[in-house]
């Protein structure tokens, strides 16, 4: 009696505690907004797009301000030489420094920005899907964890009502005393039962919150879900086969960019300002300078072709990955998609087996109110009818556990 009463307790502060319910939708939104790694990657798209104003700026001219001073006093002859250090100097002046870059080679600079931050945001996709799948298969399993609860209360009612049933008909010694206590073990057992399942859908409810970056102990009945089979898109559009399109960009793209390290190099530079030694007439010594500097890369001990030989081999790693997961990809997808239909047809088998089950409990249920009925039958029968249930239950998350992995694929 006091197990009874415990458990009414708990079943009614559990029903109090789902009063509210949550939808997969809000735990995938909180997921996404909590996730430090989703807010890691677009700060990374965010600072890239910073680079590439910089770069600009870079390109711009570069004015800067420059003073120095030197004294170097000679004393009785002592000292250092003064056709070196001229004893004392003073300069002040605003410097103008221009590189000429050519608007491909720039291009090229900020290419490489463009697809590092395009690589980013594809991964940012990818994470997206990898924190959609992980919390959705959570939510599934809570889910199914909640309607395994459900069906324990369900029957716990069958069994209640049974058992004033069966008592009474005990008392008007329809039935043995040792019948009823058999009946009554068995009522016992599914009390236990669902006092474990209440524990099972409480630990898989917080694991589902600790995914999703919320901290409430709360419980919180979940709605029922209706996942569907996405329709996946064209391979080459997928999100999965574009960072390989992506790194086969970047790579032309380093090619370029060792092209035009070897390409000449100029730059403009002028100056104005005070510069003197002091030696004459010093207020005079105001005055402006202007100047270029050139290069040309002739030889380097061959390290240009080096750095295309390494490209090229990251090339070939990047066709082997690809031809790898691209099968991979397509064997996934066909057994995911076999798998589902397998566990259709053994759905609809486990359907036609329950509704078989649930028709000799009311065959059972009627023989039990004239005492024609074993009690050792209707056990059995409850029995099987708990078996096919939770088989239904397993197959049914099994089910939308496959469905969730094929859909990872949909973007």
């Amino acid at each position: 009696m006091k197990l009874l009463l415990s458990i009414l307790l708990y079943l009614v502060v559990c029903s109090a505690a789902l009063g509210q319910t949550n939808t997969l939708e809000h735990f995938l939104e909180t997921a996404k907004s909590n996730s430090p790694l989703l807010k890691d990657l677009r700060n990374q798209v965010a600072s890239n797009q910073v680079d590439s104003l910089r770069l600009r700026a870079g390109l711009k001219p570069q004015v800067n301000l420059n003073s120095a001073g030197l004294y170097a006093p000679v004393v009785g002859g002592y000292g250092y030489a003064s056709a070196i250090t001229n004893e004392h100097t003073l300069n002040a002046l605003m410097g103008v420094n221009q590189t000429v870059v050519s608007k491909k080679n720039v291009d090229a600079q900020l290419q490489a920005i463009t697809l590092l931050s395009q690589s980013v945001n594809n991964t940012a996709k990818i994470s997206e899907q990898d924190l959609k799948k992980a919390i959705t298969a959570q939510y599934i399993t809570a889910y199914g964890s909640l309607q395994q609860l459900k069906f324990n209360r369900e029957v716990i009612e069958l069994l209640n009502k049974e058992e004033d049933l069966l008592k009474k008909l005990t008392r008007t010694n329809v039935y043995r005393q040792s019948d009823y206590l058999t009946f009554l073990v068995t009522l016992k057992q599914q009390e236990l039962t669902l006092l474990q399942s209440q524990l099972q859908y409480k630990t898989d409810y917080t694991t589902l919150n600790y995914l999703a970056g919320v901290n409430d102990t709360a419980m919180v009945e979940l709605q029922e879900h209706n996942i569907q089979m996405a329709i996946l898109p064209d391979a080459g559009s997928s999100i999965f086969f574009r960072q390989y399109h992506l790194d086969s960009l970047k790579l032309v793209n380093s090619r370029q960019l060792v092209d035009f390290s070897y390409k000449p190099k100029a730059s403009i530079l002028a100056d104005g300002g005070y510069n003197s030694d002091f030696m004459g007439q010093a207020y005079k010594n105001f005055g402006v300078s202007a100047g270029f500097s050139f290069t040309l890369p002739i030889y380097d001990g061959g390290q240009r072709k080096m750095q295309y030989r390494k490209l090229s081999l990251e090339e070939e790693t990047r066709q082997n990955y690809k031809a790898f997961f691209n099968t991979q990809y397509k064997q996934q997808i066909a057994q995911l998609k076999l798998q589902i239909k397998e566990t259709e047809s053994l759905l609809s088998k486990v359907d036609e087996q329950l509704k078989y089950s649930e028709s000799l409990i009311k065959v059972d249920t009627q023989l039990l109110q004239t005492g024609d009925l074993r009690i050792a039958d209707l056990i059995l029968a409850v029995s099987n009818y708990f078996t096919i249930k939770n088989l239904r239950a397993t197959t049914n998350i099994n089910k939308l556990q496959l469905i969730n992995q094929l859909n990872y694929w949909n973007r």
